[in-house]
C-alpha cells in the first residue's frame, strides 16, 4: 500500500513538473484569469447586484403587510380635592395591529417595474462586455510576453552574430586586409546590441508582470505560436456584415440601448408624481385596557377588537414644484442617453471596420514579411560572400544582419497582432466566446524538430545560386565588352601594356586581400581576367553598377592629383601614362591613371 502511494505521489509530481516545463497555453491562462482577475470579479459581483433589480421592481406591485404590537404599564393616582379621597391603581394595557395595503393604481410603481427589466438587461450586457474584455486583455498580455521573448531572442542572436563579425574585423585589421573603420563599425553595432539586449530583458519583465496582474501567478513559461501557422480570413469575409453585427449585437450598444429605455421610462415615472394613487387597505387590531375608575369599583379589564377594510385615495395637489423639476431633469438625462447610444453605435461600427481591415491587411502583411524574410536571408548570404571576395564591406554585412533580425521581429509581431485583431473583431461584433479562445489555442504549440541535415554553410561557404554564381563570374555583366582604351593615348601598333587587375576581380588575389581564418569555400567564384587589348566600342560605355565599385586599400595605390573620373569613364591601362592630348570629358576634366603598386612586385 505504501509503495502504491509513493508511486502515485511521484507520478503527480512528475505531471506537475511536466506541465510547468511545457508551459501554460492560452486557454489555461484565460481560465486562470477568470478565477483571479479582480476586474472580472468586480463585473461578476455587479451582475449579481443588477439581477436583483427585477424582484425589487416586482415588489412594488405586490401587497404590503405590516404588523405592530404594544404594551404599556400604567401607575395611576386620582386625588379628589373636595373630599380628600385618593384613588390609585396599577395595571397593564396592550394591543396589536395588522395592516395590509394592496396598490390598485400607482403608475410610478408600474413604470419602475418596467425599468427594472431593462436594468437587468443592462447588467447582463455589462458583464458580457467584461467577459470579452477579459479575453482581449489576456490575449494582449499573453502575446506581449511572447513578443518580448522573441525580441530578446532576436537581440541575443544579433549580438552573437555581431560579435563574430567584430572578431573577424579585428583579425582582418591585424593582418592588414581591412581598415580600422570596419572594426569601429562592428564595435559600435556590438555596443548598440548590448544596449538593446538590456532593454529587451526589461521589456520582457514588464510584460510578464502585466500578465501576472491578471492571473496573479507569475508566468514562467508560455506556449509559443507555431512558426508555420496559417491565419484564416474572417468569416464572413465581408466588412458590411461585421459592421451590421456590431451595430446590433455589440455589448456596449446593447447596454446603452437598455440605458436609453430606462431614461425614457424615468421621464414617465417622474411625471406620475402628479397622478392620484388608489390602494386597498385592510386592518385588524385588538387593544386591552383598564381605567382607574373601573379598577376602583372592582371592574374587569376591557378588550376592544376591530377589523376594517376599505379604499384609500391620495391626490397630490402641490409639492413645491419638485415634481416638475425632476421631470425636466429626467428629460435632460434621456437626451444624454440618446447621444451616448448614438456614439456607442458609431464607435462599434468603427471598431468593426478597423479590426476587419487590421485582420485582412495583417494576413497580407504576414505573407509579405515571410517573403521579405526569405529575401533578407538571401541578401545576407550574398553580402557575406561579397565580403569574402572583396566586393562588399563590413557595414554591408552588418546592415544585412540587422535587416534579417528586424524582419524576424516584425513578422512575429505581425502574427500576434493579426490574431489579436481577429479577437477584437469578434468582440466588436459581440460574438467573442470561449470557443474562439480554444481556436486560438490550437494555433499554439512547439514545432517539431526538423530531421538531421548537413550543417548550414558558414561565411565563405555559402551555397550559391545560379544567379549569384553568374554575378561573381562576371562582376561587370554587359551586352558588349567595355573599351578601356583612350583614343590617341597609345599608338595602335604599340605593344600591349598589361592592364591593371582590380583587387576584387583578379583571379590571383594578392596575399594582402585574403581574409584571415576564412575556411575554404565549397564553390569558389570563377573570375574572368581582363583582356589586355579589348575591342573598341562604337557606343558610350554604361556606368558600372554600385556592386562593382572596389575599395582599394590606401597603401596599394599612389595619390592622384587630379579628381578621379566618375565610374564608367574610360581609363588608361598603363602605368604613369598621361594623356594631355586627350579630349576632356563631359565635366571638363582630363583623366589620368596611375598604376597601383602591389606589395612584393616593386
Amino acid at each position: 500500500m505504501n509503495r502504491a502511494k509513493l508511486r502515485l505521489a511521484a507520478l503527480a509530481v512528475g505531471l506537475v513538473f511536466a506541465g510547468s516545463a511545457a508551459g501554460a497555453d492560452f486557454l489555461a491562462t484565460y481560465r486562470l484569469a477568470k478565477q483571479n482577475d479582480a476586474a472580472f470579479a468586480s463585473a461578476r459581483a455587479s451582475l449579481e447586484a443588477g439581477l436583483e433589480k427585477l424582484p425589487q421592481g416586482r415588489a412594488l406591485l405586490l401587497p404590503v403587510i405590516n404588523a405592530s404590537g404594544n404594551t404599556t404599564w400604567n401607575d395611576d393616582e386620582n386625588r379628589v380635592t373636595a373630599t380628600g379621597v385618593t384613588n390609585s391603581g396599577q395595571f397593564n394595557s396592550n394591543g396589536w395591529n395588522v395592516t395590509l395595503t394592496q396598490p390598485l393604481f400607482r403608475w410610478q410603481n408600474l413604470v419602475q417595474y418596467r425599468q427594472s427589466q431593462f436594468q437587468v438587461l443592462q447588467a447582463e450586457a455589462q458583464f458580457g462586455q467584461a467577459t470579452q474584455d477579459l479575453i482581449v486583455r489576456v490575449a494582449q498580455a499573453y502575446f506581449d510576453v511572447l513578443a518580448a521573448q522573441d525580441n530578446l531572442e532576436f537581440t541575443k542572436s544579433n549580438r552573437v552574430v555581431i560579435a563574430e563579425q567584430l572578431a573577424q574585423a579585428k583579425r582582418n585589421f591585424e593582418v592588414g586586409t581591412a581598415t580600422i573603420t570596419d572594426t569601429n563599425e562592428a564595435q559600435a553595432r556590438y555596443d548598440l546590441a548590448i544596449a538593446q539586449e538590456i532593454a529587451g530583458v526589461n521589456a520582457l519583465e514588464v510584460a510578464q508582470r502585466a500578465l501576472q496582474q491578471i492571473i496573479v501567478q507569475f508566468p514562467d513559461a508560455l506556449t509559443p505560436l507555431r512558426s508555420q501557422v496559417m491565419i484564416e480570413q474572417p468569416q464572413p469575409n465581408v466588412m458590411d456584415e461585421w459592421v451590421k453585427g456590431a451595430r446590433g449585437n455589440n455589448f456596449v450598444v446593447r447596454g446603452n440601448e437598455a440605458v436609453m429605455e430606462i431614461a425614457s421610462r424615468e421621464v414617465e415615472r417622474q411625471r406620475a408624481g402628479h397622478y392620484p394613487t388608489l390602494d386597498v387597505v385592510a386592518a385588524a387590531q385588538e387593544n386591552t385596557n383598564q381605567n382607574l375608575a373601573a379598577l376602583t369599583a372592582g371592574g374587569q379589564r376591557a378588550t376592544l377588537s376591530q377589523n376594517t377594510i376599505g379604499l384609500q385615495l391620495n391626490v397630490p395637489i402641490y409639492a413645491g414644484g419638485s415634481v416638475m423639476s425632476r421631470t425636466r431633469e429626467a428629460v435632460g438625462l434621456k437626451e444624454k442617453a440618446r447621444q451616448d447610444l448614438d456614439a456607442s453605435r458609431r464607435a462599434a461600427e468603427f471598431n468593426a471596420r478597423q479590426s476587419y481591415l487590421n485582420v485582412t491587411n495583417g494576413i497580407a502583411q504576414v505573407r509579405a514579411l515571410e517573403q521579405a524574410l526569405r529575401s533578407s536571408e538571401v541578401s545576407l548570404q550574398s553580402n557575406r560572400v561579397g565580403y569574402e571576395v572583396g566586393v562588399r564591406i563590413n557595414i554591408d554585412v552588418l546592415n544585412a544582419q540587422q535587416q534579417v533580425f528586424q524582419t524576424q521581429r516584425d513578422l512575429a509581431r505581425a502574427r500576434y497582432d493579426t490574431i489579436l485583431n481577429g479577437l477584437r473583431l469578434k468582440s466588436a461584433a459581440g460574438s467573442l466566446t470561449e470557443q474562439d479562445v480554444e481556436a486560438v489555442n490550437r494555433l499554439l504549440g512547439y514545432d517539431q524538430k526538423p530531421p538531421a541535415t548537413a550543417p548550414a554553410p558558414r561565411s565563405g561557404q555559402l551555397e550559391r545560386t545560379d544567379q549569384l554564381a553568374r554575378a561573381e563570374e562576371s562582376p561587370a555583366p554587359r551586352s558588349e565588352p567595355l573599351d578601356l582604351s583612350v583614343p590617341g593615348a597609345v599608338p595602335p601598333d604599340a605593344p600591349a601594356i598589361p592592364s591593371a587587375k582590380p583587387a576584387a576581380a583578379s583571379a590571383k588575389t594578392p596575399p594582402a586581400r585574403k581574409v584571415a581564418a576564412a575556411k575554404p569555400r565549397t564553390a569558389p567564384a570563377r573570375v574572368q581576367p581582363v583582356a589586355t587589348q579589348p575591342a573598341p566600342l562604337t557606343k558610350t560605355a554604361e556606368p558600372l553598377p554600385a556592386e562593382e565599385v572596389v575599395m582599394v586599400p590606401a597603401p596599394m595605390a599612389k595619390a592622384i592629383d587630379e579628381p578621379v573620373a566618375p565610374v564608367g569613364k574610360p581609363l588608361i591601362e598603363a602605368a604613369a601614362v598621361t594623356t594631355p592630348a586627350a579630349e576632356p570629358g563631359e565635366d571638363g576634366r582630363v583623366i589620368r591613371y596611375v598604376e597601383p603598386k602591389i606589395p612584393g612586385q616593386e
